[in-house]
């Protein structure tokens, strides 16, 4: 009998190994002998001092057994261990605890299916314990390799393959439980326990989730099918996981999951490494959300040179990942995230072009896939930007309209990642396009309290930029983000599409007084918004989305921002536009013509209701009705239509058809309007950009005559006093390298006034002062006295210097005021 020995033999062995012999019954199938049992548990607390020794011979006794092949004694030892565990709490458990894990190892080495699940029974319920003081030099990487290989069980037999997996996942949750309780066992987020236990859980969730996908949609699984079932199991484990990760192992316990969708190609469809990923950003603690969404982005770097879908895939998962994360804290990553976004936006172009190019002598077929291929990752790094900047507040979302802008590529300027003398201007065109839709999903929503926070200087002058209105798409764009943050009300769905809207009130316009900061914002930049739709509206490739987005311009610029004065500059800019399709200098289609016609009629009859002056409404009403009889394509209903007949020309004469100037100022002054300016023809606001556009110039023909003293008088100046000359006058209006310059010229003079000696300073300051007293009297001298008779002049006209070339005496400064 295995479990008995001879009398004599028996009387001279140690009290603890009779104890523990008695414990085992001549037939396994009997059990425990419960009696013994209790002597023994009883021993080992009465003397735990003991317990190592008892330990120890329950191991010896136990790995003979298994040699054996005797599994019922190694089900009794195993139970006599589990209560021995359970029973004693000091100090001596210590080695005892030992002598436990090296019989539980000596059962999951064995290839015995029962034994590792026995094993594994037994080391979850070790797990359980909490041990008084902790242990520093018990490891638990044996037990880690070992229970992640149980998660990977390819036995023939579903059920033991399922069994030994279900036990492969709660021995790694018992190792996670134990490791993690104790603070000084830190071990466990180590990268090389990491990657083991990790991907053990995650192909266990995969494999489930095949399955799932075949099958149906699975239902809530009930308590005994989630015992059942490794896929729960394992999913509740990673939860577990994750949700005890801290600020220092985050990234630990989140690499191995990008090796595992890598090593299986799971990003392509990523429906696995979506959930995945909503399973991790709802597990971890909010505060750690960041770590994620870096990591992710770090990947997305990493597979930079995949093919689309595998970037689209990991796009998507950022995206889920940055909408949960935007309900929480998202931390220092906001402007991260965003500029790695718009990096792979222009990286995905670049391929975009690159495939177009070296594509050309391949099949349609092959490059509209390709092609498609990006679209998909363009769309979905725009989809995402656009989430997260609707879930910034204020003042983050601001911060990011300014940062996208700064990476539009504007006036000529090249993308960072295009090569233009390959791509020509398709390359920065369609990272223009591509950037407009991103800052156009950011700023949706936006309600800024006034329009100056909404439309900075900074932001403002390159989105109303002239090489922004060189394509028709494009000023789309410009203009939907600008009706995003002007409307602040709501109003642009109740204004959508150009129309005579027979009563304004029917909409129910939301507004409020306008501010002062409205007031001077208008005052410093209308001037920049009505330019803006006085050049869109010139615009040959102009269609009918962009007649209806100027209205909404107009419409809205008058219901956000119009006081009395405002008003007067609308209606001025309104009868400009009208005079550009009557006079027709631009040689515009006659649909454009008509078009532009049909949007004055449209936004006077807007203006009249909403500023409700009878005989300013009566004259536009009368001026539509007779335009519904004898010019039905002046007005948007006729001319926006499928099929319309155009006119050959329009005759200038037939003032019935148009709004008139004089008699429009006739019935706001009679309202109190002051009508002064209304005789002032409306001319676009002259910028640096426009001599640096491509597009032709709107600048007026500018005359500036400069007189030079003869050659007597000048032997009279100062030394030190500039010439002017033609070459320095041409160099002042050349802009092109001004603002080199002026950076260059502001650095030396900082330089100058860190380094530089006070006494050295000071003297200097002094000498221009004395220069600039003797330029002012020598400019006063010269306007007072009578001039000789001149004999040559010279010009600039429009940018363009001509001279002719005579000596010239007189010189004028009509615009300089002397204090």
């Amino acid at each position: 009998m295995p479990g008995r020995v001879c009398c004599c033999c028996a009387a001279l062995r140690p009290r603890y190994k009779r104890l523990v012999d008695n414990i085992f019954p001549e037939d396994p199938k009997d059990g425990l002998v419960k009696a013994d049992m209790e002597k023994l548990t009883f021993y080992a607390v009465s003397a735990p001092e003991k317990l190592d020794r008892i330990g120890a011979y329950l191991a010896e006794r136990l790995t003979r057994d298994v040699a054996r092949h005797r599994y019922g004694y190694v089900l009794i030892a195993m139970e006599a261990l589990d209560q021995l565990l359970m029973a004693c709490h000091s100090q001596s458990i210590k080695p005892f605890v030992e002598s436990f894990l090296h019989m539980v190892a000596k059962l999951l080495e064995s290839g015995e299916p029962k034994l590792q699940v026995l094993g594994t029974n037994s080391f979850v319920k070790f797990a359980n314990i909490e041990e008084d003081t902790p242990s520093y030099h018990r490891r638990y990487d044996f037990f880690v390799s070992r229970f992640s290989a149980m998660c990977h069980s390819c036995d023939p037999d579903p059920e033991i393959q399922n069994e030994i997996r279900i036990a492969g996942i709660r021995g790694i949750q018992g190792v996670v439980r134990k490791a993690v309780n104790d603070e000084l066992r830190a071990t466990i987020w180590e990268p090389q326990h990491m990657d083991k236990i990790v991907p053990s859980l995650l192909f266990n969730m995969q494999k489930i989730e095949d399955i799932d996908s075949r099958t149906g949609p699975p239902s809530s699984p009930t308590v005994g099918v989630k015992e059942e079932n490794p896929s729960v199991l394992a999913e509740n484990c990673f939860r577990e996981l994750l949700g005890r990760a801290t600020y220092g192992n985050m990234n630990n316990a989140v690499r191995p999951v990008f090796a595992h969708l890598d090593h299986h190609r799971l990003w392509d469809p990523n429906e696995f490494a979506v959930s995945c990923f909503k399973i991790i950003m709802y597990s971890i603690q909010a505060q750690y959300s960041h770590h994620v969404i870096q990591e992710i982005l770090g990947h997305l770097d990493v597979r930079k040179r995949d093919s689309p879908r595998v970037r689209a895939g990991i796009i998507q998962v950022l995206l889920e990942a940055v909408a949960i994360a935007a309900k929480g804290s998202i931390g220092p990553t906001v402007l991260e995230v965003f500029n790695t976004l718009l990096k792979h936006l222009r990286i995905s172009v670049d391929f975009e072009l690159s495939d177009r190019r070296s594509s050309l002598e391949s099949t349609t077929l092959s490059i509209s896939s390709k092609e498609s291929d990006e679209r998909i990752v363009q769309n979905a790094i725009i989809q995402t930007i656009g989430f997260f900047g609707s879930n910034l507040p204020d003042y983050q979302r601001s911060e990011i309209m300014m940062f996208i802008m700064s990476k539009v590529p504007v006036l000529g300027t090249t993308s960072q990642s295009l090569d233009p003398s390959n791509l020509g201007d398709l390359g920065p065109r369609r990272i223009q396009i591509m950037l407009l839709r991103s800052l156009l999903m950011v700023t949706s929503g936006y309600k800024a309290t006034t329009i100056s926070n909404a439309l900075p200087a900074p932001f403002l002058d390159p989105l109303l930029s002239p090489s922004l209105m060189e394509d028709s798409e494009l000023r789309q764009l410009v203009l939907e983000i600008l009706h995003n943050l002007i409307d602040r009300h709501d109003n642009r769905a109740k204004l959508r599409g150009i129309r005579i809207i027979p009563d304004v009130s029917d909409l129910k316009i939301k507004r409020e007084k306008i501010s002062r900061q409205d007031v001077s914002f208008m005052k410093k930049h209308g001037q920049q918004l009505y330019r803006h739709i006085y050049l869109g509206c010139k615009e040959e490739d102009n269609v009918q989305k962009n007649f209806e987005l100027l209205f909404t311009s107009l419409a809205l610029t008058t219901i956000e921002l119009a006081n009395e004065e405002v008003v007067i500059d609308l209606i001025r800019l309104a009868i400009a536009l009208q005079d550009i399709a009557i006079i027709n200098e631009d040689n515009l289609p006659m649909f454009n013509r008509c078009g532009v016609m049909a949007l004055v009629a449209a936004y006077l009859n807007f203006l009249s209701q909403m500023i409700a002056v009878p005989a300013f409404c009566q004259h536009v009403s009368k001026v539509i009705e007779t335009r519904s009889v004898e010019a039905a394509y002046f007005l948007p209903e006729t001319i926006f239509k499928d099929k319309v007949n155009l006119p050959k020309s329009l005759e200038k004469d037939e003032t019935d058809l148009f709004f008139l100037t004089n008699k429009i100022a006739e019935s706001l002054g009679g309202s109190g309007y002051n009508v002064e300016r209304l005789s002032v023809p409306y001319v676009p606001q002259v910028t640096d950009e426009d001599r640096l556009s491509r597009r032709k110039s709107i600048v007026d023909t500018v005359s500036l005559q400069v007189d030079i003293l003869s050659g007597n008088n000048t032997e009279d100046k100062v030394d030190n006093t500039e010439e002017i000359t033609f070459e320095a006058l041409k160099k002042a209006i050349d802009n092109s390298g001004l603002e080199e310059q002026e950076k260059e010229k502001r650095r030396l003079v900082i330089e100058k006034f860190q380094k530089a000696p006070f006494e050295e300073i000071a003297a200097q300051c002094e000498t221009k002062a004395n220069l600039l007293h003797d330029r002012l009297a020598q400019i006063l001298e010269l306007t007072i006295r009578p001039p000789p008779s001149p004999s040559g002049t010279m010009t600039i006209t429009a940018g363009h210097a001509h001279y002719h070339s005579v000596p010239v005496y007189e010189m004028k400064f009509p615009d300089l005021c002397v204090y």
